[in-house]
């Protein structure tokens, strides 16, 4: 698989340069989506933006969302036709857009779809994640049909958890690349 072919979803607000996403695009050539708005974002502006990189690959891609990104990836899978164009899709640290007091903040991205992927993923959580409980995560991964692994009281999964380029998570999403898959 291309690396430009695995495609970075940051969440809100983007991620920074000691983020384990930006480290993995650096050093892997991963290729971040980016977005018109990273601190006001809009749901259908951000779904679009998804499609369209999306389409423009020459082949399937592979998906690695943070925070929002995760969102994002299952908003996209709900309402786009070329979900066959994704291999898998690497969560991470999704969050509860459904909580009011995330909510206000995010106001476009509530509810959170609960539909079943039609690509294989998992979900990497936190068990003390300020922006979702462990066991709304769960949840989550179960109506996405993703794999779910606790990784830990690490927090939101960012920068601020201290995780570095974070190898064990690399591990997994080159466990989804190589998975068999169809051409895009």
């Amino acid at each position: 698989m291309k690396p430009a072919n695995v495609l970075v979803l940051p969440g809100w607000q983007n991620s920074g340069p000691g983020h384990w996403q930006s480290l993995w695009q650096t050093t892997h050539g991963y290729q971040r989506v980016e977005q018109h708005d990273w601190m006001q974002p809009l749901r259908g502006d951000w779904i679009a933006r998804l499609e369209e990189v999306v389409l423009d690959s020459d082949e399937a891609v592979v998906l690695v969302a943070h925070s929002l990104g995760c969102i994002l990836t299952a908003a996209w899978a709900a309402h786009s036709r070329n979900t066959h164009r994704v291999k898998a899709a690497l969560l991470v640290a999704p969050p509860d857009v459904d909580r009011e007091e995330v909510r206000q903040l995010l106001t476009s991205w509530a509810p959170v779809p609960m539909k079943t992927l039609p690509f294989p993923s998992v979900l990497l959580a936190s068990s003390r994640d300020p922006y979702c409980r462990p066991d709304r995560a769960r949840e989550f991964a179960a109506a996405w049909g993703s794999d779910f692994a606790d990784v830990g009281p690490l927090g939101h999964l960012n920068a601020d958890s201290g995780l570095g380029d974070w190898p064990e998570a690399h591990a997994r999403l080159e466990a989804l690349m190589a998975l068999p898959g169809q051409a895009a």
